[in-house]
């Protein structure tokens, strides 16, 4: 009986659901993409794809009223009693748009007086969808065009799996994915998402990123994040950024009038949109959005045009127009290679309750169902609300049926030995071994590694070689990795060695161990202010060695791990053994005559006193890493970690050094941390860096175990900000081994300042105004104030920045200019 029950219900089921399909089109016969289509008095609905063609799930099976809504054509009702599977090609008019003999008086713009009644009632608006749960489905494709086989004389490695997508002109999808979730969702920004079913072209152990959480995009929220805070055209401060103007109304098929209104940037370079937006009279609620961004106003230059589609359904039952379709597409280039992304986004079934329960929301935003990756054909056939273009398909079909052969061991194993074959200069230039199957490599680095070719007054000339092995299992995240580091520097021909092992256990907590060892030159600093390229540069062409070592010799182990969300730990335990080293050249290809500072930071022009004496000792380090209000993302193949940018990082840390040589070197601290984003709307970003700490037990210990600051005296800047260092200082000139304080503020006005000053607008940059302070007993203190531009550059790239520095320190003035070369980042 309970089969028959079971049987009986299943029955039911399937014969009250049916799909409608078709194709939309112009009245001259051309397919019109990004159609809205609902079922009238329901939320549930979709969109047309760029073909026209579209599908639409019916659950209860009747004379269905369906909608199709287009901006510029007349909404049309089509009343159906669809069967399984209904065929429904629609022809749409265009709509006859009238000014309903409104005379523009440029005195009493009316669609001034529209925008202004749409800012007053957003948000009462706004409150209408402020809370709700919703089905979601969004399908993003990447493409490119022209891609050649180098660029810049590099060769341009795609792997084997997408280059094979491209045809000989270096075209093709190099991308393309869908998802279908549950969303649960309160304003201003609290969200969960259940993917239920997740799929990539080509990778059946993928999980798409087109999530709910990276697409939705409020127009009744002053401002919309696109790297750079855009203003909204129904913003608080519209009429400061637009320009607008009434082209046109039309009456929607529920006799509500709608407003056309074109919004025009009144700054072309400040952070703004351009394009039309739809208002309904009385409520003036959003019924559509057709928005441009160039890529300069939101400060990316590789991206030329951005488009964001967006239409509204009206629920005649609870009086609430909701969004039902969103399109995101936008064209990029670089090199003459061009690029191209659309991304569509559906959303249906809504529901609008009055509450949530209080733990509805979690710091878990996203989560997978199991197998949410595994679903087939029949099931994405069934439930997925736009039909896939011939493109998709046949990237779909080409790339499923590649990846059984490519995950064969029989393929893998031919193609890693065609490129595993080893040749006589390898030993030179280098080696890579990998077994692609198993999922393992190896790595020679050659004897002529020329990109590891540095120079410091210590080594002269000196050069890396090395191995290295890594193994990885993606189902269970663990990656482990081996690895050796040879050095030899030509001028104290000195050969060095370090040893390196390292396991992540998992994906879930991070939990990795690291085992490291041998013989290195070190910096003082152990952060490393100085790069080995600026080093090079500014000694053998300016004579200039700020860079001072020591040899240690050391083992260590470390272990990190998350204990808690958003609390990692990061634990070590190493001996050191520390020996002063003397400079060992003179060499350089200028200033030959001038004479290198020594390599004792205490006393640059003493060359025969060591700063400190031949000592060894052990040191213990525990370091705790908070980010408050952490979310994540849950995966079946690992947790995901989102900072949330509302709440600062704060870092504590402890530090003791025992079983030394001598009783003198053994000391504790204790050190603090508070980095954190303030974010001003469109007025920029204010960067925050607090630091602090105290020594105790630490008359006497060795130099090297000194706090020591971030200085710079190379005029270089190798960071995109500098929230961690002091541009003007002496690199040891403050180090101490008593109590500090250090405070970094940078606040980039992200070009609300610079676009509005003519002439400099056309640079497309940000002004950046900085203040830098350090305290220490018996010291003055140390302070820096700077103003400088960034987003600097030629064309698409904008990679410098220039900061004017001014310094003061116990009555000790200097001013100086500091050239940002972002790029150092990528080269050292």
């Amino acid at each position: 009986m309970k089969n028959f029950t079971l049987f009986a219900f299943l029955i039911f089921s399937i014969s009250n659901f049916a799909q409608i399909k078709g194709t939309v089109t112009d009245e001259k016969g051309n397919p019109l993409p990004f159609v809205s289509i609902f079922e009238e008095g329901t939320y549930r609905g979709t969109t047309s794809n760029e073909q026209g063609k579209y599908q639409l799930q019916v659950k209860e099976i009747g004379k269905n009223r369906i909608v199709f809504q287009y901006l510029g054509f007349k909404t049309q009702k089509i009343t159906i009693s669809p069967d399984s599977n209904t065929t429904l090609d629609i022809k749409m008019e265009e709509e006859s748009f009238s000014l309903n003999e409104v005379v523009i008086d440029p005195k009493n713009n009316p669609a001034n007086a529209i925008i202004k009644s749409a800012i007053t009632n957003k948000k009462e608006n706004s409150d209408k969808t402020g809370r709700y749960t919703a089905d979601f489905y969004s399908k993003g494709m990447f493409k490119v065009k022209d891609l050649p086989k180098k660029i810049l004389g590099q060769k341009v490695d795609l792997g084997e799996d997408m280059a094979s997508n491209l045809d000989s002109t270096g075209t093709g999808i190099l991308y393309l994915s869908e998802t279908v979730s549950k969303i649960t969702f309160e304003k201003p920004e609290k969200l969960k998402e259940r993917i239920i079913a997740s799929k990539i072209s080509g990778n059946n152990r993928g999980y798409s990123y087109n999530t709910a959480a990276l697409s939705t995009y409020d127009f009744y929220d002053n401002t919309l994040d696109f790297d750079v805070k855009m203003i909204s055209p129904i913003a608080d401060n519209a009429f400061n950024y637009y320009k607008y103007k009434l082209e046109s109304s039309f009456y929607d098929d529920n006799k509500q009038q709608i407003y056309k209104i074109k919004v025009t940037p009144k700054r072309d370079k400040e952070p703004v949109f351009e394009g039309y937006i739809c208002i309904v009279d009385d409520s003036f609620a959003i019924y559509a959005i057709n928005l441009e961004i160039k890529g300069y106003r939101m400060k990316n230059e590789f991206t030329e045009v951005m488009n964001l589609k967006q239409s509204f359904s009206y629920n005649v039952k609870n009086k609430i127009w909701s969004k039902n379709a969103q399109t995101l597409s936008f064209n990029a280039g670089i090199f003459g290679v061009k690029f191209s992304g659309n991304f569509n986004y559906v959303y249906s079934n809504y529901e609008f309750p009055s509450s949530f329960e209080k733990k509805t929301f979690g710091n878990e935003i996203v989560s997978f169902e199991a197998n949410a990756n595994k679903k087939d054909d029949a099931f994405w056939n069934e439930i997925r609300p736009i039909p896939l273009t011939i493109e998709e398909s046949t990237d779909y079909s080409k790339k499923d049926s590649l990846l059984v052969i490519r995950k064969s061991k029989k393929y893998t194993d031919s193609t890693d030995a065609k490129n595993n074959k080893f040749k006589v200069w390898d030993i030179l230039m280098g080696y890579d071994y990998k077994n692609t199957f198993k999922k393992y490599s190896f790595n020679y680095q050659g004897l002529l590694n020329i990109s590891s070719l540095s120079f410091n007054t210590v080594q002269g000339f000196n050069l890396d070689s090395g191995f290295s092995f890594k193994k990885e299992n993606e189902e269970e995240g663990k990656t482990t990795s081996l690895g050796t580091t040879f050095n030899y520097g030509f001028s104290d021909q000195r050969f060095r060695v370090v040893g390196q092992f390292s396991h992540k256990f998992n994906n879930i907590n991070y939990a990795t161990l690291g085992v490291t060892g041998g013989t290195k030159v070190a910096q003082f600093n152990s952060a490393e202010p100085i790069t080995k390229l600026v080093n090079s540069i500014s000694s053998l062409f300016f004579k200039d060695n700020y860079m001072k070592l020591y040899n240690l010799e050391y083992a260590q182990v470390n272990y990190s791990q998350d204990v808690l969300n958003g609390v990692n730990l990061f634990a070590k335990v190493a001996y050191e053994q520390r020996k002063p080293l003397f400079n060992t050249t003179d060499y350089s290809f200028f200033k030959r005559d001038d004479l290198y500072s020594s390599n004792n930071p205490l006393a640059p022009n003493d060359f025969t006193t060591a700063p400190f004496e031949q000592h060894n000792l052990f040191k213990v380090g525990l370091n705790a890493r908070i980010n408050f209000g952490n979310k994540y993302i849950s995966r079946p193949d690992g947790r995901y970690n989102f900072k949330d940018d509302k709440y600062p990082t704060v870092v504590l840390g402890f530090e003791k050094a025992f079983a030394a040589s001598e009783k003198k070197y053994e000391f504790e601290r204790i050190g603090a941390s508070v980095q954190y984003d303030l974010r001003l709307g469109n007025k920029g970003l204010l960067g925050t860096n607090f630091r602090a700490g105290k020594f105790f037990n630490a008359e006497n210990i060795s130099f090297i175990d000194y706090r020591h600051f971030n200085g710079n005296q190379t005029h270089i800047g190798k960071s995109g900000r500098y929230l961690n260092v002091f541009n003007l200082m002496p690199y040891y000139a403050n180090s101490t081994n008593d109590s500090y304080f250090e405070m970094h503020l940078e606040h980039n006005d992200t070009g609300f300042i610079m676009n509005k000053i003519p002439l400099l607008n056309l640079l497309k940059s940000t002004m950046n105004i900085g203040f830098h302070s350090l305290a220490i007993p018996d010291r003055k203190p140390y302070t820096e104030f700077t103003v400088g531009l960034d987003n600097l550059g030629f064309g698409k790239f904008k990679l410098f920045r220039v900061d004017y520095v001014h310094s003061y320190q116990g009555g000790i003035q200097q001013n100086g200019v500091v050239f940002g070369l972002k790029i150092l980042n990528v080269l050292d």
